[in-house]
């Protein structure tokens, strides 16, 4: 059962210069914990709604990491993974690796998130402590409703030309 963020708004987020992140926070708030299904979401969209519902004090889980989206062709995209990956530390060049540049899927959007948030600060570092990043859906979060963020969803934010990969 996915649920979905489509619910009546309230009258102040009428118009045009509507924040997304306002919208999320308005039917998220106070809940325990939040669920989002990743599936079909853009990467670096997700992340920043993420990132500023963690520095609010919300709990969020995030499944199914490996169907999220990235803009732009694949081609591009390894290219850019691959000067990621090339990147060593200076002064110790064994400190940095494989160790450093993580492969898996939800790895990636941990760090994508942790790149929004001021993470080095007890602030920071208490939000991403909020943050959970699985792939799939495992077992105590299969029975819970999955939350999708409109605003990030890539039918909706992408134009349809436009090239992107998972």
């Amino acid at each position: 059962a996915q649920g979905s963020l489509k619910e009546p708004r309230p009258a102040s987020f009428e118009g045009p210069n509507r924040s997304s992140s306002a919208f999320f926070r308005v039917a998220m708030s106070f809940t325990q914990q939040v669920v989002i299904d990743c599936r079909g979401h853009l990467l670096g969209r997700l992340s920043s709604v993420i990132a500023k519902e963690l520095l609010n004090g919300q709990h969020v889980v995030c499944v199914r990491a490996e169907d999220v989206v990235i803009s732009g062709s694949l081609y591009r995209n390894k290219l850019k993974y691959a000067a990621f990956k090339k990147k060593t530390m200076n002064s110790n060049p064994r400190h940095s690796g494989a160790i450093k540049h993580h492969r898996a899927p939800a790895k990636i959007l941990w760090r994508t998130v942790r790149g929004m948030v001021p993470h080095k600060t007890a602030r920071g570092g208490a939000a991403m402590d909020r943050l959970k990043t699985f792939e799939g859906i495992p077992h105590p979060f299969d029975r819970k409703k999955r939350m999708v963020v409109p605003s990030c969803l890539k039918v909706l934010r992408l134009r349809p030309e436009r090239r992107f990969c998972r």
